[in-house]
């Protein structure tokens, strides 16, 4: 269905926009939500890393937008992103059910809770984004499009190693824990998927 739906999305000039804009406004609000999440002292280099390489990758993308047609896309406001209500909803309703789930697992509060969220979110959403961009790569360029992701797939596939090495750190039994939020993301990302299609064209 994601292929399909993007294939109609590359096809349309204004459509690829907003979906450029649309994937530049969730990397950006992951960036902010990984630089949220960190204690004010005890800062370690991957979250510095990792929140800098979502910005850029949100920076990368609005900047893509110009190779299809400068004049498109210039904010993040509704009219310019693509279902705008699920893409803001997705990640912030991530974040509230991961932490709920982790709350009463692991009975964390205050900073080990939004540091526990941290990693498990950002697994999740790495896990899908390894899915996501080659999938959308293999779709441009069938499209033999300008546009390309192919160093963000490859940043990506890094930051997943990263939250498996923290992941082990933090518990024994972290891919149990891990998978409970896979599904919880997946629910949300259908949804997403599903609001994204209403939007396109019939034919699609």
């Amino acid at each position: 269905m994601l292929a399909s739906n993007l294939k109609s999305i590359v096809s349309d000039n204004v459509l690829h926009a907003k979906w450029l804009n649309t994937l530049s406004y969730m990397e950006n609000a992951g960036a902010k939500k990984i630089s949220a999440s960190e204690h004010k002292e005890n800062v370690n280099l991957i979250i510095l890393k990792h929140a800098a390489e979502e910005h850029r990758h949100a920076y990368y993308l609005k900047k893509q937008i110009s190779k299809i047609d400068e004049t498109l896309c210039k904010t993040y406001t509704n009219a310019e992103l693509l279902s705008p209500n699920h893409t803001k909803y997705y990640l912030h309703a991530l974040d509230i059910a991961v932490c709920r789930y982790l709350k009463a697992v692991f009975n964390l509060s205050g900073y080990d809770l939004k540091f526990a969220a941290y990693l498990f979110v950002t697994y999740a959403i790495e896990v899908r984004a390894d899915e996501l961009y080659p999938i959308y790569q293999a779709v441009l360029d069938e499209a033999k499009s300008k546009v390309n992701v192919k160093s963000i797939i490859l940043e990506e596939e890094g930051h997943l190693e990263e939250m498996m090495n923290q992941l082990v750190s933090f518990s024994d039994d972290w891919e149990n824990h891990a998978a409970e939020v896979i599904k919880i993301e997946k629910a949300l990302f259908e949804s997403w998927v599903a609001a994204l299609a209403a939007e396109l064209p019939i034919s699609a």
